[in-house]
């Protein structure tokens, strides 16, 4: 049985129209024009138990409202919506005891009270009781390494250290369901790979379902088998992450080492010429005549080395952003 059902979601924001000018501003103050702005559109999907999914589109594209309506922050304009057999908006306890939200942009603890402090709080927002409380704040502080940094004051924690008590602060109450915003932003490498590492490990380790919203392609294919693609408030893909080479890559890239600089005429014949640098070219390739321009490579250039492989996802996705095209 899922545990997130979305059917035919949808966000729809009015907004107030406003001429330049002083008849303009006296106009908007007294009898306002309005233009609605679809940001999410009849959008459907269903996430299993346990499930740990990429949810990816450009900025603007949908993402973050649409995970503002499964956590019941915001009202959905049509459509349904249930997460854990319960409808977010109503903002239930028993649904809020099963959830949570982390974004990466925004802080729950407070700035300038040691982090434990915070954390105290959220315990007795959840009624956790004294023996639960120290038995997960053991737990959760080991797997990611921050024990020894809770008594400092947040403002004093690095950014990194900071998304880990956060991480914390969000797990205290054991949800069912994480959804999680941007929650690499801003953080240094070495960062990101603890906490993705750690959110690997909860998930393993609880059966966590997570829905994943991340610029990073790291994360996405570091923790996801499943992504889900909004483009313009629609949802234009849902499918294993690997299906995104077969669907929307249809091109190989060949990269090569010349015995000798060419020039880009010399080369345009072999294929679209992705870089060339120094004696380094990189072409793409349509897969169906991979197998002919690799022989005519080999038969009519003088070359040290020849290597192919798939795209890097990250250019696939960036191309999908920017035309929008599910086929």
């Amino acid at each position: 049985m899922s545990i997130i059902v979305v059917e035919n979601l949808s966000k729809t924001y009015p907004v107030a129209i406003k001429k330049p000018g002083l008849k303009g501003t006296l106009t908007h103050f007294f009898r306002r024009t309005y233009r609605e702005i679809k940001a999410v559109q009849n959008v459907s999907f269903q996430i299993q138990p346990g499930e740990v999914v990429g949810f990816l589109g450009a900025n603007g594209a949908g993402k973050t409202t649409t995970l503002k309506m499964l956590t019941g922050l915001i009202h959905p304009s049509g459509g349904e919506v249930r997460v854990a057999d319960y409808v977010p908006f109503r903002r239930q306890p028993q649904f809020l005891q099963k959830t949570s939200l982390v974004m990466g942009q925004k802080q729950q603890l407070l700035w300038d009270l040691p982090a434990l402090d915070s954390l105290r709080i959220n315990a007795a927002v959840y009624s956790i009781s004294d023996r639960v409380f120290k038995q997960r704040l053991t737990e959760l502080a080991e797997m990611l390494d921050v024990a020894d940094k809770l008594h400092q004051p947040v403002r004093k924690l690095s950014l990194g250290e900071r998304m880990k008590a956060e991480l914390l602060a969000a797990l205290l109450h054991h949800p069912q369901v994480l959804f999680l915003d941007e929650p690499t932003l801003g953080l240094d490498v070495n960062a990101q790979v603890a906490v993705r590492k750690f959110l690997q490990e909860y998930n393993q380790r609880y059966g966590a379902t997570i829905l994943l919203t991340s610029h990073y392609m790291a994360d996405i294919t570091a923790l996801c088998d499943r992504v889900l693609l909004i483009h313009q408030g629609q949802l234009i893909y849902d499918g294993l992450l690997d299906g995104l080479l077969d669907r929307f890559a249809p091109y190989r890239q060949v990269r090569i080492e010349l015995a000798q600089t060419l020039t880009p005429a010399e080369l345009a014949n072999f294929g679209e010429i992705e870089s060339i640098e120094g004696q380094e070219v990189r072409f793409l390739v349509p897969r169906e005549k991979l197998t002919i321009t690799i022989s005519r490579i080999l038969a009519q250039l003088q070359i040290h080395d020849l290597s192919v492989s798939d795209p890097p996802i990250e250019e696939i996705i960036g191309r999908l952003f920017q035309t929008g095209k599910a086929s």
